[in-house]
């Protein structure tokens, strides 16, 4: 931007905006993980409930998932089978295992996986069937309300963008961009760039649903 507007400040405005490019991506791949964790969770319980009624033990059907669960969720049940194999510690390997998944909806399931075992009794299938009732009619009450929101989170892009679009269209013409490096120019810059972070955070706040918390860690 530097070598084609020629204008420190403006160079300055987009290298921030590129600087937070890459906690951005990372930021919405989490999302992007969470979502995709949150679709898959309902399918695992299912599972775990059919090798609890085929027989296995809660420890066997956790490990089982390693091999024919939902393919985001292999690897980490993996591990748990390993760790379980060596150790034989049911509550530790647990505790790993929600490490590993780093995820909300994995915390109450590891959870309730957990208090079933200590409590014991033949009520883990009917946990796991009203887990995975839960689990499913979650996902799809938040799914639709994502759907409905997501015009207020794209609306909210565009509208942020949009200034910046212009500014740099204006890049390629000296005449009116070197305005841009006196003292009223700096501070057009500055106000512009704070206006467009504070709306774009109260738009986004407002209509995206709020990122659910790991209370269970």
């Amino acid at each position: 931007m530097l070598l084609v507007s020629r204008t420190p400040p403006v160079a300055l405005a987009f290298g921030v905006m590129a600087a937070y490019g890459p906690v951005a991506l990372v930021r919405g791949r989490a999302r992007g993980r969470r979502r995709q964790l949150a679709e898959v969770w309902p399918e695992a319980v299912d599972n775990l409930a059919s090798a609890v009624r085929a027989g296995l033990s809660l420890p066997e059907a956790l490990s089982q998932l390693g091999e024919r669960g939902p393919t985001p969720l292999r690897p980490a049940f993996a591990s748990f089978g390993r760790d379980y194999l060596v150790s034989g510690r049911f509550g530790d390997c647990l505790d790993r295992l929600k490490v590993a998944l780093s995820d909300p909806v994995g915390d109450r399931v590891v959870e309730s996986l957990r208090i079933a075992r200590e409590v014991g009794g033949g009520d883990l299938g009917r946990l796991l069937r009203t887990l995975s009732r839960f689990l499913r009619d979650d996902a799809r009450t938040r799914s639709e309300l994502e759907s409905r929101q997501a015009w207020v989170v794209n609306g909210a892009r565009l509208a942020a963008a949009s200034p910046w679009v212009v500014l740099f269209a204006l890049s390629f013409q000296p005449d009116v961009i070197g305005r841009y490096r006196s003292a009223a120019g700096v501070a057009v810059l500055v106000i512009g760039a704070a206006g467009c972070a504070i709306a774009y955070r109260l738009m986004v706040r407002l209509g995206r649903l709020p990122d659910e918390r790991r209370v269970l860690q």
